[in-house]
């Protein structure tokens, strides 16, 4: 049986094809800069913060003292440039939402109220209004209030036009529904739920190899499917709020991770204690399209595209053994379909794929 090992504290080793660093961005540079600020943040704390770098969703005592706020931050980032080749900009707000939405969600939060910020040289009206309805759709779908934003033009600073988007959210858990990984242990089952495609991270390296690699416009039909490249890059990153809180109701969750930048390879352990690792089964799932291309046209080495990519797994939430079939068959009348891809093992605290 072939396997693939990745562990966070492995040093890195270069890689033959394509790779996110060679794109542009250098997943271990900035894992190496949060690390080196993580001290001088934590000189801002006080007895209020339950939990600040290193989770999906900071941590902070609500005034009630029962109650938790939860906040995460959070940007569409090369996702943009695809929305601008495409002209649409309807969806990428409701990308910012549900993607903020799924951090909080990770530690139990519903979300209460979210801003955003919009920074551009020279604002476009009708681009405006459908980058705001989009916040406005997501907002609704997942039940938040978009509080407030900045709008900010700075000829100079961006290119002409293009824009940033950047949205902060904050939600609200009970203490004693706090979702935290503590309550982990080895024999726990991982359950995957399928993503809607890339979400909004890895676009740095899919734009390379499909505009520049591959040579397809936004246009042009996606190898494989029956949707334009565009439509395909485009679909909207899922919210797991409905099907989560749901299920809550009738199982206990003891950690979720959404899988976002750093893949199933740097988010599956920090749903997890210190002294545990998790076994993921590659063949419990059928990898979507789009990412077979892209690992097959770019000649992307496959430990790169797990850490890169969702791979088709948006989040991950772990259940006791026990729970598992009574979690699936809550999850299909949600409306989504979960699989068993893996479970929780002693010993380190990486992410070990067999085939």
């Amino acid at each position: 049986m072939s396997k693939i090992r990745a562990n966070r504290k492995a040093p890195r080793r270069e890689k033959k094809g394509r790779s996110y660093s060679a794109a542009g961005v250098d997943i271990d540079v900035m894992m190496h800069a949060l690390r080196a600020v993580r001290r001088s943040v934590a000189s801002t704390y006080n007895d209020d913060v339950i939990a600040g770098m290193g989770s999906f969703g900071g941590l902070f005592r609500a005034p009630s003292g029962n109650m938790i706020l939860v906040g995460s931050i959070d940007g569409v980032g090369t996702k943009l440039k695809v929305a601008a080749m495409a002209g649409r900009h309807d969806s990428v707000g409701r990308d910012l939402v549900n993607h903020c939405v799924n951090d909080i969600l990770v530690q139990g939060a519903r979300p209460l109220f979210f801003l955003d910020y919009v920074g551009t040289a020279k604002l476009d009206p009708a681009v405006f209004r459908a980058v705001i309805a989009g916040l406005v759709k997501g907002c609704r779908e997942n039940g938040c209030v978009l509080l407030g934003g900045e709008t900010a033009e700075m000829p100079g600073l961006y290119p002409s036009g293009e824009y940033d988007l950047v949205g902060a959210i904050v939600g609200v858990v009970a203490r004693k529904e706090l979702v935290d990984g503590r309550g982990v242990r080895a024999g726990d089952v991982l359950i995957g739920l399928p993503s809607n495609g890339l979400h909004t991270n890895g676009y740095s390296l899919a734009r390379h190899i499909i505009f520049d690699v591959a040579g397809l416009g936004v246009g042009d039909v996606f190898p494989g499917l029956r949707r334009t490249v565009g439509e395909v890059l485009l679909s909207v990153h899922r919210s797991y709020l409905k099907p989560i809180m749901r299920l809550r109701r009738h199982i206990r969750i003891h950690g979720m991770a959404h899988i976002t930048g750093g893949g199933l390879v740097d988010n599956v352990p920090r749903a997890v204690p210190e002294g545990l690792g998790v076994e993921i089964t590659r063949s419990a799932w059928r990898v979507p399209t789009v990412f077979r291309f892209l690992e097959e046209a770019g000649g992307v080495d496959p430990v790169e595209m797990y850490r890169v990519f969702n791979m088709g797994i948006g989040m991950v939430v772990i259940v006791r053994a026990a729970d598992v079939a009574e979690s699936l068959r809550r999850l299909v009348a949600s409306g989504i379909r979960g699989r068993v891809i893996g479970r929780v093992v002693a010993g380190g605290h990486g992410v070990r794929f067999s085939d």
